[in-house]
């Protein structure tokens, strides 16, 4: 991979890294191609966006970089592990030990409350929980909320909630697919304000799916997606 296809970086210091994505859909008689031979690498803590219009493939190609499905061709490196010499349990292992995600929907279990949400990607590690649940929640600006059920907070502080659940086991790598799809645009901005400081805090890897070019703007990389392929990468020239 050259240095213009990979974004300017190395790939032995990518945390992740794609290669030759090819991802094709059978629709009826015909075959529908949705991303075209995507090659890019990302640095440990880098934040981000993968733009374009609705259509293009960056939900597509996000389940690809996660291992939640498996393309048709390429490959995808997350932290030294090829996704695709994995079976789907070891593939389940790596993404909660390493990997977080906040979706345009909220996800939560309504049954929990926000602490118990947020505890749920440690209990799935067997980690101690509460105390790191509490101190997320805290940073999300829910401290004492913790005991509130889903339906008793708003869109805002659910995704808060989320947010948090998607940090708690300090994740290397953080997925935001249209993360502030449901939000109003001053509590969607507050959360990706929020997200960013996580980023620094933390060092996690943030990758963030939007068509929004306003939340795009705070990402310090922007990955632009038109037709299922590549279009521009400000890490690039």
């Amino acid at each position: 991979m050259t240095d213009a296809e990979g974004g300017g970086l190395d790939p032995g210091s990518a945390i992740l890294l794609c290669e030759g994505l090819t991802q094709v859909y059978a629709s009826g008689a015909r075959e529908l191609t949705v991303l075209k031979a995507i090659t890019f690498g990302v640095a440990a803590g880098e934040f981000v966006a993968i733009v374009g219009p609705s259509g293009s493939g960056k939900s597509t190609l996000l389940g690809l970089l996660a291992g939640l499905d498996r393309p048709r061709s390429g490959r995808v490196v997350l932290d030294g592990q090829d996704l695709g010499a994995l079976d789907e349990d070891r593939r389940a292992s790596l993404r909660a030990r390493k990997v977080g995600f906040v979706f345009q929907s909220f996800h939560l279990i309504p049954t929990l409350t926000a602490r118990e949400n947020v505890q749920v990607p440690l209990e799935l590690v067997g980690e101690a929980a509460r105390t790191r649940a509490e101190d997320l929640l805290g940073r999300v600006g829910l401290a004492g909320r913790g005991h509130h059920y889903p339906s008793q907070l708003s869109g805002g502080e659910q995704q808060r909630v989320a947010l948090a659940r998607a940090f708690v086991h300090r994740p290397l790598l953080l997925f935001a697919d249209e993360p502030t799809g449901n939000l109003d645009s001053a509590t969607g901005a507050a959360v990706i304000a929020l997200m960013a400081e996580l980023n620094e805090q933390f060092g996690t890897t943030l990758l963030l799916v939007t068509h929004d070019p306003a939340l795009a703007s705070r990402a310090r990389r922007v990955i632009r997606i038109a037709d299922g392929a590549i279009a521009a990468d400000s890490a690039a020239a």
